[in-house]
């Protein structure tokens, strides 16, 4: 097992995101079933209830609120998460950024645009990563889609919304600011749908999990099911070179801990998880 995880990691840190089996009991998938029913009940102000031009099912997500959720802050302190989190990040230290709750509903058209995670966070660093953990049976073609390698790239892109797809606007300050510093690009999107680089994506079971850095660029489509929902818990984990910094527009979730820029990402509102 430990010569699999390993031959796992090396994948990771090459392609960017890596599918692991049976990592989660069902004592734990069913713990994060009862949060993420309880999420749904109890939306934050951050939620999003996203519908296509077509099908009855809406995109809902939202996040930040494992401080509430009993379910979702035992899951970070006590399961297998931070642990792995840590191993495919090669890292010594692990501290937890944020949940995100994900659901698309039967019949869902909305579809998640391509995008990569980093450039909507106030997050520098290269150890910091992704668990994608599926609730229901995921169908290849509905699970989440990644360009293999593109956390490797020298570019970074422009964050966009789910709703609209539109990039994220500007500070009025930031446009010259901008330029002097690290450039951000336009999504390739058409490059990425004609297929110029190889994607990755898989079928999934409760129970497994994708893991995948914070800028390897993704998306999916709806959930064509009539019958299946598709829950997702995806938790955000830093390692040890993650740093606060600052962006030129307005940074989701809007949560810095009261840290300043190139301060470790490490308080009470991203707390350090000790490792078995």
């Amino acid at each position: 097992m430990v010569l699999e995880i390993d031959s796992l990691v090396e994948r990771y840190q090459q392609d960017g995101a890596v599918l692991v089996e049976g990592v989660f009991d069902d004592t734990w998938v069913e713990k994060v079933r009862r949060g993420i029913a309880q999420n749904l009940m109890r939306p934050s102000k951050y939620s999003e209830q996203l519908k296509g031009s077509e099908g009855e099912g809406a995109y809902f997500n939202d996040y930040c609120n494992w401080m509430w959720i009993e379910e979702f802050k035992d899951y970070v302190f006590h399961s297998p998460a931070a642990a792995l989190a840590a191993s495919f990040m090669k890292s010594s230290q692990v501290s937890f950024y944020h949940e995100h709750v994900l659901n698309k509903e039967p019949g869902t058209s909305k579809r998640t645009p391509w995008h990569h995670d980093q450039s909507y966070y106030p997050i520098d660093g290269d150890k910091v990563c992704s668990l994608w953990m599926p609730v229901d049976p995921v169908p290849r073609d509905t699970c989440v889609q990644f360009i293999a390698g593109s956390h490797l790239w020298s570019q970074w892109f422009l964050p966009r919304k789910f709703a609209t797809e539109k990039n994220y606007p500007l500070k009025e300050t930031q446009d010259e600011k901008l330029s002097e510093e690290r450039q951000y690009h336009e999504v390739p999107v058409q490059e990425i749908e004609a297929g110029k680089w190889p994607i990755l994506q898989w079928e999934c079971k409760p129970g497994d999990v994708v893991i995948f850095h914070m800028r390897t660029l993704h998306g999916a489509k709806g959930n064509s099911s009539s019958s299946t929902q598709r829950r997702v818990l995806s938790t955000r984990w830093l390692g040890d070179d993650a740093v606060i910094t600052s962006r030129p527009w307005d940074v989701s979730p809007p949560i810095t801990g009261g840290l300043l820029p190139g301060q470790r990402a490490v308080c009470d509102v991203f707390p350090r998880v000790h490792l078995d």
